[in-house]
């Protein structure tokens, strides 16, 4: 592993533990050349994911876009950090687990907002506006109808 601060390629590791539920590796690294230290983490990936977007454009799965797109959802609310790694591993396993390379931006989007609607509603309401692309106050005026219980008519 190359240090970040100097581009040593010889660093060493101090420390190894589990962490994000048991998913990824958390590693403390030593770099002899400058003395610098700092941390990595390891994840199985069962398969290199590519997304499929609206447009038709394909690129790769990015872990980073998505855990950011969580957290900004997130932003302010109360969750913990470990809370999103963890829904983030998850999410990334079952898209995984799908059994294809090839997944729609859609489907991802679908992913996450069923996840984020267990986790926290206004997390999942701020993704969804975004997600959804509402162009106007109706667009977000019938989603939000569709999240409150109806009401009956009192006799």
């Amino acid at each position: 592993m190359r240090c970040p601060f100097c581009g040593n390629v010889d660093t060493q590791v101090k420390d190894s533990r589990p962490a994000e539920d048991h998913v990824a590796i958390r590693r403390r690294r030593f770099c002899a050349a400058c003395g610098g230290r700092f941390t990595t983490y390891e994840r199985v990936q069962l398969r290199d994911l590519v997304v499929l977007k609206a447009n038709g454009r394909r690129e790769d799965f990015d872990r980073g876009k998505l855990e950011r797109s969580i957290r900004i959802a997130l932003q302010k609310r109360p969750v913990e950090p470990d809370r999103i790694d963890q829904m983030v591993s998850g999410i990334v396993r079952r898209l995984e687990s799908l059994g294809e390379t090839d997944i729609s931006s859609r489907q991802i989007g679908e992913i996450v907002m069923e996840t984020l609607a267990r986790i926290d509603t206004v997390a999942y309401v701020r993704f969804a506006s975004v997600y959804m692309n509402f162009q106007a106050v109706g667009d977000f005026d019938r989603f939000m109808a569709e999240l409150r219980p109806q009401e009956t008519p009192e006799a």
